[in-house]
């Protein structure tokens, strides 16, 4: 346990982690300050989806203003608001105007919704139909990018009856899994390159060669949210509940087995220069939690689930009580690469990918353990 702690952290429950984290953010920035300030990005997006999730199991009413008062301030009376509109990364964001919509009425969300929506059908895509993360990234298909617009496109062909956006996203799920998986691991590839022009690119198979965990974290997570919404009679239901069984199972195998938890690169944790990630564990943890909520697991991953959720606490967290959280080895932003890149990037301390990953890990532990 780091000194930093008081001696009862371990009493604390997820739900309490999860409080504590988030405010130690709000107290931090005004909304419209998160880093990068005063931008819609998904940086924010994943924190604030982690505020409304928090939101959701407490009520607090104090989440939902913070997050409402950092789309208010991007987005104007008429529902425009100033986004890239050449990178699926913009889309995540979009998250957070569904529940705001669906509380206030206000149709300024649903403007918004729909110019994001509209990104869809003009961003570039592979010859099979696969969106490109970014035009910057060429015939480039990264698994990042299911999280950033899949949940997002289902969601909004469920709200407002575009039941072809529903089968687009499930679409895009099975080019990404066709183009990135690895029979041999069970794992995912970062990045596809159709055109095998890039350095990272395997010239027979297109993919880079190295399991970055995050990029696979964004998977899972992106499985059990499209998951959740998906109808129990839809055909694809039975296909992807078996997808996260099989991906869960193999991340499993490379549990970390002193901490639980899992290294920047998932398969390499033998290498002297690998180091375990904050963020991917997370998100990791969010799916073991949240498959297990929905019926997609059974409850004998509880043992793995708590093994990783005791390894952040007492390894990640540095906290006493009247102080902000500080949460660390948080990967920064990160492109695709090879080994050497991964293993070399920046480690940070409360990175918004980490807090959001975090607070919704514990949000879905709090419910498996409180049998919610």
């Amino acid at each position: 346990m780091s000194e930093q702690q008081p001696q009862n952290v371990k009493t604390m429950s997820p739900l309490t982690w999860a409080e504590e984290a988030s405010q130690s953010l709000m107290r931090t920035y005004e909304p419209p300050m998160l880093p990068p300030e005063r931008r819609w990005h998904y940086h924010q997006g994943v924190f604030l989806y982690g505020v409304y999730r928090l939101w959701e199991q407490t009520q607090n009413e104090a989440y939902y203003q913070y997050l409402k008062d950092y789309v208010d301030y991007l987005i104007d009376e008429n529902g425009s608001l100033y986004f890239r509109r050449d990178e699926l990364d913009a889309i995540q964001a979009g998250l957070l105007l569904f529940p705001l919509y669906k509380k206030t009425g206000d149709r300024r969300y649903a403007l918004a919704a729909k110019k994001l929506r509209h990104l869809l059908d003009t961003i570039n895509k592979t010859s099979e139909g696969g969106y490109w993360h970014k035009d910057k990234y060429p015939y480039q298909m990264w698994l990042d990018g299911l999280y950033m617009a899949g949940p997002f496109t289902v969601k909004y062909g469920e709200m407002f009856n575009e039941p072809q956006l529903i089968e687009w996203a499930l679409f895009q799920e099975s080019l990404m899994r066709k183009n990135t998986k690895d029979n041999t691991t069970g794992l995912y590839a970062h990045a596809w390159d159709e055109k095998r022009e890039q350095s990272w690119a395997d010239p027979d198979t297109g993919q880079s060669p190295d399991f970055w965990g995050r990029s696979i974290g964004w998977y899972g997570m992106a499985l059990v949210d499209i998951l959740e919404d998906l109808p129990s009679s839809h055909p694809k239901k039975g296909e992807l509940t078996d997808v996260v069984r099989q991906l869960v199972d193999h991340l499993l195998r490379y549990q970390d087995e002193r901490s639980g938890l899992w290294y920047q690169v998932v398969d390499k944790g033998h290498q002297p220069d690998n180091w375990l990630e904050t963020s991917a564990s997370c998100l990791f943890l969010y799916t073991i939690a949240k498959g297990m909520r929905l019926g997609i697991l059974d409850r004998t991953y509880t043992t793995a689930m708590e093994k990783g959720y005791n390894g952040l606490i007492t390894e990640k967290v540095e906290w006493r009580e009247g102080e902000n959280v500080r949460l660390n080895d948080i990967c920064v932003g990160t492109s695709a690469g090879l080994y050497d890149y991964y293993v070399t990037r920046e480690r940070s301390t409360n990175d918004l990918h980490g807090v959001g990953a975090f607070i919704m890990a514990c949000v879905e532990i709090d419910r498996i353990q409180q049998g919610r």
